[in-house]
């Protein structure tokens, strides 16, 4: 990116936050401090009304706005990309909410460039996998605990647990979200657990957010993330497989650590990365005869010892 650009973009980055740390730009753009300075100061000549307190960051004064920004050809089509993820991998309220967005963003676009959108759109198509857990529809949960967090709001919920069959009653302080394994999940501290716990958006029975605000100070979601699914001592694990045959691994080798594969003549070579070598054993043994372990060893100790026991099963 040249300068000019870059400069351009500090600017929007400006009006998108109420304060922007200086380092928050150094690490979007990969530069120094001295040059997120110096492209500041250019900014400040030109005329564009800056603050900047020590150790806050860069704010512009209140009430100053730029004309609407375009967006190119390419921001444009990763809109439209990720319409259809929120179309697909949220519930309908934050669909439709998005899909109102779309409409004011193809608004504003050139009619070259809407032209383009229109090509495309038939083209590109998120399907849900077939392990996803449908959400109720009366819930609408992401929005809602959104609005919650925002706004330090307690939640009211009724939850079922994996490993029960009736539900219970909470009032839970809301974290955060995320999405993992095709399911959205809320960290919230319970108040009935008196801990923090994993809701999982399918298994809500109801929610809705009461009139009380909470203040207790709450651990960012990372935080949370790294005390709830700590890393654990991964194998690194490295197969050929013949190449009529990997493309019937199909989504199976993302459950089992898949990272990256390499095509060599008339095989695949694939890394996994997984903590659970005797799932992954198993898991290999459906197409074993096919193809070749590079490494570990210990894998293929283990697959040898499978191998003796079908054997002693098969001669009883």
């Amino acid at each position: 990116m040249n300068r000019i650009d870059r400069i351009s973009a500090i600017l929007i980055q400006l009006q998108s936050r109420r304060t922007v740390k200086a380092q928050d730009v150094a690490t979007r753009f990969n530069i120094s401090l001295r040059t997120v300075y110096r492209d500041v100061k250019t900014l400040e000549e030109a005329g564009i009304p800056i603050i900047g307190e020590a150790g806050i960051g860069y704010s512009l004064v209140d009430g100053y706005r730029l004309p609407p920004v375009m967006f190119t050809r390419d921001e444009a089509a990763a809109f439209l990309t990720a319409e259809k993820l929120v179309a697909q991998l949220t519930d309908d309220a934050n669909g439709a909410s998005y899909s109102s967005a779309m409409y004011k963003i193809k608004a504003v676009l050139k009619s070259v460039d809407k032209d383009y959108l229109e090509i495309i759109d038939n083209h590109i198509e998120v399907l849900r996998s077939r392990n996803h857990q449908q959400i109720k529809d009366d819930i609408n949960p992401l929005q809602t605990i959104l609005q919650a967090i925002a706004e330090k709001k307690v939640l009211s919920i009724c939850y079922t647990a994996a490993y029960k069959q009736t539900s219970t009653t909470r009032e839970v302080e809301p974290v955060g979200v995320f999405y993992l394994d095709n399911h959205w999940h809320l960290i919230a501290y319970c108040r009935l657990r008196n801990n923090y716990r994993d809701f999982r958006f399918d298994r809500l029975e109801r929610l809705s957010v009461t009139g009380e605000n909470f203040v207790k100070m709450h651990p960012p979601l990372k935080e949370h993330l790294k005390t709830l699914y700590k890393e654990t001592d991964l194998f690194s694990i490295i197969i050929r497989v013949k190449k009529e045959v990997a493309r019937y691994m199909g989504d199976q080798r993302y459950y089992n650590g898949f990272v990256s594969e390499t095509i060599m003549d008339d095989v695949i070579e694939m890394q996994f990365l997984t903590p659970y070598l005797e799932g992954f054993a198993r898991w290999y043994m459906t197409f074993a005869d096919q193809c070749i372990i590079v490494e570990p060893d210990l894998l293929k100790q283990k697959i040898q010892g499978m191998v003796e026991n079908i054997s002693i099963n098969l001669s009883t």
